[in-house]
């Protein structure tokens, strides 16, 4: 267990919670769930009561075999090996208990696909960035994801639900798709941030282009950053 806490692994225990977060996915019969990170399974029994399929990866080959035995008798079930940032499957809803290490990776990848909407536990930490109304505080994936969803905090998780126990608190969000948003266009935004202590007209500059804004990112509001880097793409 020790070598999942390195990884950023921490399995959920709790079964009130994970019925919790499985009741704000509000799954009908018609939809299919995508669940990033199996785990040790436990939201599995309850993501496939109501859903029409439910796809479960992951990326370590013990867990995904573990599970595929324990829930072979589910047959609404897919169970998969590998890495779900590349993975071509269609659904309508996601729920996650994203490994932190991942979160920023899996806000990026939701962003440029299609789907209704989900429900994700993060490090409080990362969730704060998400929410946070000040400019200072905001890091590139807050603008991405504040473009491409509706974010709205479902419920604190201490960390003793979890084995092993991580050093920080987690939150569940639950998140509504509003647009997608081109992976080129986020790639654009991340070196926009790399350079947030200097001005607009000096960043446009590390791309090779030209603008007479003499602004800083902190100075500007999600849209108009989000208005920026298509600018900057499309010259």
């Amino acid at each position: 267990m020790i070598k999942r806490k390195r990884l950023g692994q921490h399995f959920l225990t709790s079964n009130a919670i994970a019925k919790s977060i499985v009741s704000e996915a509000k799954i009908g019969k018609n939809d299919v769930v995508f669940e990033l990170g199996t785990g040790l399974g436990i939201l599995i029994p309850l993501l496939c009561e109501n859903a029409k399929k439910v796809i479960s990866i992951d990326t370590d080959r013990e867990l995904y075999e573990k599970a595929k035995s324990r829930f072979s008798s589910i047959g609404n079930l897919s169970i998969e090996y590998g890495d779900g940032f590349k993975k071509q499957d269609i659904f309508s809803i996601f729920v996650s208990n994203l490994p932190y290490s991942k979160s920023k990776d899996a806000i990026e990848w939701l962003a440029t696909i299609p789907f209704s909407h989900g429900v994700i536990m993060v490090q409080k930490e990362f969730a704060e960035k998400l929410l946070t109304k000040s400019a200072k505080s905001r890091r590139s994936v807050s603008i991405i994801a504040n473009y491409a969803f509706e974010i709205e905090k479902f419920l604190d998780v201490g960390k003793n639900n979890f084995s092993p126990p991580p050093n920080v608190d987690s939150v569940v969000l639950k998140i509504i798709k509003k647009k997608s948003i081109e992976k080129d266009l986020i790639n654009v935004i991340n070196k926009m941030f790399s350079y947030r202590r200097k001005t607009i007209q000096n960043i446009f500059k590390q791309f090779g282009k030209e603008t007479i804004i003499e602004k800083r990112l902190d100075d500007l509001s999600g849209d108009e950053i989000i208005d920026l880097a298509k600018e900057i793409l499309k010259r």
